[in-house]
């Protein structure tokens, strides 16, 4: 059985209420029992808001599903709790109700146009990084050889 880790995470409405809608939209998705993290607070990445992140790890079991498959039922379960874009007209990021992002599936690496395992930003971004470390501490990056703790490690310094 294999493990997706997800990163779910929003900055607008009801953080914690549309993280759970996201969680059980997952479950259903899977039919499966999701493990999640505690919540991490964080400043947005990657755009200026002063709208803050509340973000969870997601461990799911996903059978034996291809990873493109595993992503669209992700993508499906997003739309579920909130259609709207994370980004705007010149596709820059903005604030989200919901962001469900694929991190990692146990140790698989896919590199096509739709899909990039593991997710190739995970190594900067502590409210990735925080809350997998809770969930899979002795999860190492199949191409960078470090576990989450590790890559925080090197955000610190």
């Amino acid at each position: 059985m294999a493990i997706a880790h997800l990163n779910i995470g929003s900055n607008i409405g009801d953080r914690h209420a549309l993280i759970g809608q996201a969680v059980a939209a997952v479950e259903l998705a899977f039919s499966a029992r999701a493990v999640c993290s505690r919540p991490f607070e964080s400043e947005p990445w990657g755009f200026d808001s002063p709208n803050t992140f509340i973000n969870i790890g997601v461990n799911i079991e996903v059978g034996s599903l291809a990873p493109l498959h595993v992503l669209r039922l992700l993508r499906r379960a997003e739309r579920a709790v909130d259609a709207a874009s994370h980004r705007d007209s010149s596709g820059a990021y903005i604030d989200r109700r919901i962001d469900i992002d694929l991190i990692a599936l146990d140790n698989q690496v896919v590199d096509t146009p739709e899909l990039t395992l593991p997710h190739p930003r995970m190594s900067q971004r502590e409210f990735v990084l925080v809350p997998m470390a809770e969930l899979m501490p002795l999860w190492r990056h199949p191409q960078l050889g470090l576990t989450p703790r590790e890559m925080l490690q090197r955000l610190e310094l």
